[in-house]
């Protein structure tokens, strides 16, 4: 299923929807609209013979209502190009995104394939931790895709293994995908160097188990994530600890799918905060916190003109572990998805409280006037090649 993955037209990024990043999107609209028949030939030629390069990509728009600040128009949101390839046990995939005032990388790796249930990936991956993919279903993901530790992508080696039963992860990173905190224009939310916290990721370590099984005239699955690793000082030079351990479950009976995952994460930090960025913006979040989560989607039955249509509510909360200057963070997705073809269309209403979207300085961070809950509708149409 196409995977919304933006989070660029905020209510703190909208005003970078305008002036050249505009110009340069909508021209790289043009040309991957005019590629895509190529792009799609070419995937359906090589997935015939098997081993081979496979080609893809989307362009994507995006409209918001906001409550609480001036309403865009249906602007261009997202070009990307997609790659992945084979040859015998050899395989990579790649992908590359054009938001509207900078481009970034999504992730880009190698492996092998060591058995019919095993391989080893290196380069740019999702970092597994928790609900995988996602812990969510909505265009918006959780609060854990703001704090980063959820939809995550970082430069490292990873070792995976699963069956029906038993799935292993076993995860080093060097760093965050670029290995600097100084670039704000990326896909993930990473550690900033910002001037009141001078920070960067560094080494880390992650694990991951989940068992799966028969439950409740269901399947469900149960699973534990942990990381520990460290954060650099790029004033001093000295390092601080950076750790977090997660519990997660996924029951799915027919169309209905429950999500439930509660995580903590610890900056071993002083001041209580650390910043983080990702789509041209740093903010500040609480360096310790509990972070859970609650979902709820159904499949509908196909019927009509829609090939699929999935409807769900998505609720997420930061609760720091310090009360200082901290408070807790709010949000709540209600909404669904439709399937047509290559196009896949997510119609959301987003609602927060003391949330970074709606004008607040964080997540996790005291401000006057950010404890009323806020929201937007949002729609966001993507056409994938």
């Amino acid at each position: 299923m196409p995977r919304r993955s933006s989070v660029f037209t905020l209510n703190r990024m909208d005003q970078f929807r305008r002036g050249w990043g505009r110009v340069f999107l909508r021209s790289v609209l043009t040309t991957g609209v005019t590629g895509a028949a190529a792009f799609a030939m070419a995937t359906a030629q090589a997935e015939e013979a098997g081993d081979g390069i496979y080609l893809g990509g989307a362009v994507r728009f995006n409209y918001g209502w906001l409550d609480y600040g001036p309403s865009g128009g249906f602007d261009p949101e997202l070009v990307r190009i997609d790659a992945k390839g084979r040859h015998g046990d050899a395989f990579f995939s790649l992908q590359y995104r054009w938001y509207d005032g900078f481009d970034a990388v999504h992730h880009a790796y190698a492996g092998w394939s060591l058995d019919d249930d095993s391989d080893i990936r290196v380069g740019v991956q999702q970092v597994p931790f928790g609900l995988l993919p996602y812990a969510s279903q909505s265009f918006w993901f959780g609060s854990g895709y703001y704090l980063g530790i959820e939809d995550d992508y970082d430069l490292g080696l990873v070792w995976r293994r699963g069956d029906a039963r038993h799935q292993w992860h076993a995860g080093v990173f060097a760093a965050d995908e670029y290995g600097t905190g100084s670039r704000p224009g990326r896909y993930s939310f990473d550690v900033a160097n910002t001037g009141a916290h001078p920070y960067r990721e560094r080494e880390r370590i992650n694990l991951r188990y989940q068992y799966t099984s028969d439950a409740a005239g269901g399947e469900m699955a149960l699973g534990v994530s942990l990381f520990s690793g460290r954060i650099e000082d790029r004033r001093s030079g000295g390092h601080h600890g950076h750790h977090g351990a997660s519990l997660h479950g996924q029951w799915r009976r027919d169309a209905w799918t429950v999500q439930a995952q509660w995580a903590r994460y610890r900056y071993d930090v002083p001041g209580g905060r650390v910043s983080l960025s990702a789509f041209l913006f740093p903010f500040d979040i609480a360096a310790e916190a509990d972070v859970s989560s609650l979902n709820v989607a159904y499949a509908v039955p196909r019927s009509g003109w829609f090939d699929g249509i999935t409807c769900y509510n998505n609720l997420s909360t930061t609760q720091p572990v310090a009360d200082v200057g901290l408070r807790p963070s709010w949000q709540n997705v209600t909404g669904c998805s439709f399937a047509k073809d290559r196009m896949f269309t997510y119609v959301d209403w987003i609602a927060g409280r003391n949330m970074w979207f709606v004008g607040g300085p964080g997540v996790g961070i005291e401000a006057p006037g950010s404890d009323r809950w806020r929201s937007r509708l949002n729609i966001n149409v993507g056409f994938y090649f």
